[in-house]
């Protein structure tokens, strides 16, 4: 911190918003607007999302899946316009627990987030348990197998290694966060922008007319509405990330207008790469019809293969990976400051041991290590039942679609009871309007995140394992706050939104 001639401390206007709304400024501003959209672009990955979700995509409806992407993005886009009307006015490390307790109040925010930091953990699991395909491929593909599938036990080691390492990174500081970012950024753009643009002019293997051919997944008389419904996860569990930009707010200069342009960004620019990327493959694959039967298990690095050779598959796999770890790293750094933000109200247990930052580093590493610690024992679960790992990822998406709907949901609530929002950012009298519109959307795509997954001779727990894990962990979290009432330790200001942007206005010249 700079001082004033006399020796005083000289306080940015950052620091004196942050210490306006409650707090001390503690972390370091050493993340600008690019590290910060990289941050969100990275947690959403459309290389990782779309290389997860290509062949089930297409063996569920076919290459009309691509649609969901459209669809999904539209109302993700929505949320986030309403996301950064309120980071504007609440910039502060934590995002989703600290907007929705400063629009409703302490005890709806704990179960929010609590609900969110599961999901976030997930997250985490699924990222690195996805990568183990394309160690395997880079490290033990071939011409004739490019697509190599890990076994359980090298996919376990393999995603405890991402793990560490992103962990590890992380906890040199923020520095190494933002830098770490930029460069999975650039690997993701040239992975999914330069490949994507590649596969669509030089090695087109398939006419544009194909992503209206449904190719029989419409089964035999039983329609296609059904399966096209199911591919919705193709979209749904791929924009999801974006809110990571707010979870840093207190690392960034400006935040207040940083932070929804970064958000806003991250779904654009996230949307349009996936969009690219998904649409190359699907038109670069040399046998289509074997993909969407399910005879080819793995086929994005058969289709590299086919398209750039080996030496190509491989750097490409290089440049998946290096996304891989970044996209880990975010998803890190998310999850351990909202449980910072948690604990900093004193509403998290063991808060006197997460609330700490590192003199040095100036990162919340007892927090980034207790985020890590339940991705072990996921892993193991997934060595012991392989084939729960989408249906995982899909109870990961539904825990962050309900967190992300608890905001939209407060924040309508606040403007009906007539809060206008006074951050640097403000959509204005749309506000209204689009926050209804992105509520709505919500309320849709948890529905289909909630329906049952796989095949029908499945058990009943097992199709519905999506719900069920979200109504225990939801459970959970709700017997905590009533039994122990974590709010009543904490004195931390909550649903002060229209009081703060009363002040806010106030201040203005």
């Amino acid at each position: 911190m700079s001082t004033t001639q006399d020796g005083r401390p000289q306080v940015s206007a950052d620091d004196a918003q942050l210490k306006a709304l409650g707090y001390e400024q503690k972390f370091e501003r050493q993340m600008g607007l690019w590290a910060n959209f990289a941050l969100g672009f990275l947690y959403l990955s459309p290389l990782v999302g779309v290389i997860a979700l290509f062949a089930q995509g297409l063996t569920t409806a076919g290459p009309p899946a691509v649609f969901w992407i459209f669809i999904v993005a539209a109302g993700q886009f929505l949320v986030a316009l309403v996301f950064g009307e309120v980071v504007a006015q609440y910039p502060l490390a934590g995002g989703l627990y600290q907007w929705a307790r400063r629009l409703w109040s302490g005890r709806y925010a704990w179960l929010l987030s609590w609900i969110y930091i599961c999901g976030v953990i997930i997250g985490i699991t699924t990222t690195a348990l996805f990568s183990a395909d394309f160690v395997a491929s880079l490290l033990f593909g071939t011409a004739d197998d490019p697509g190599a599938q890990s076994s359980p036990g090298s996919r376990l080691v393999i995603a405890v290694i991402v793990t560490a390492i992103g962990l590890v990174l992380n906890a040199t500081g923020t520095r190494t966060l933002a830098r770490i970012s930029k460069i999975g950024l650039a690997a993701e753009l040239v992975g999914v922008i330069a490949v994507g643009l590649y596969l669509l002019v030089f090695q087109r293997h398939q006419p544009f007319s194909v992503f209206f051919d449904t190719m029989g997944t419409g089964g035999h008389g039983e329609g296609y509405f059904g399966p096209f419904l199911a591919a919705s996860l193709v979209g749904l569990l791929l924009f999801y990330g974006f809110e990571a930009c707010g979870e840093v707010a207190e690392e960034v200069p400006d935040p207040a207008r940083r932070i929804p342009r970064a958000m806003q960004l991250t779904v654009l620019v996230g949307g349009g790469s996936a969009l690219l990327s998904y649409a190359g493959y699907v038109l670069a694959a040399p046998d289509l019809p074997a993909i969407v039967s399910g005879d080819v298990g793995n086929p994005i690095p058969a289709i590299l293969q086919n398209s750039l050779g080996s030496v190509g598959t491989k750097a490409f796999l290089v440049v998946a990976l290096t996304s891989f770890l970044a996209c880990v790293m975010g998803q890190q750094a998310a999850a351990s400051r909202l449980v910072f933000s948690f604990a900093r109200d004193d509403m998290f247990p063991g808060s006197h041991v997460f609330s700490r930052i590192s003199a040095k580093r100036h990162v919340p590493v007892n927090a980034l290590i207790a985020v890590n610690i339940p991705p072990l024992a996921l892993f193991l679960f997934v060595y012991f039942a392989p084939d729960s790992l989408f249906r995982i990822a899909a109870f990961q998406m539904l825990a962050g679609y309900v967190a992300f709907q608890m905001v939209v949901l407060a924040a309508l609530r606040m403007r009906l009871k007539g809060w206008r929002p006074a951050g640097a950012w403000s959509m204005g009298k749309a506000g209204l309007p689009v926050t209804v519109a992105a509520l709505l959307y919500g309320i849709l795509a948890m529905i289909l995140l909630a329906q049952p997954t796989g095949d029908s001779d499945l058990p009943f727990y097992d199709r519905w394992i999506a719900l069920i894990g979200f109504l225990i962990v939801a459970g959970a979290g709700l017997a905590y706050l009533l039994t122990v009432r974590p709010g009543d330790r904490s004195d931390a200001q909550e649903g002060d939104a229209i009081e703060v942007a009363r002040r806010l206005r106030d201040q203005r010249p």
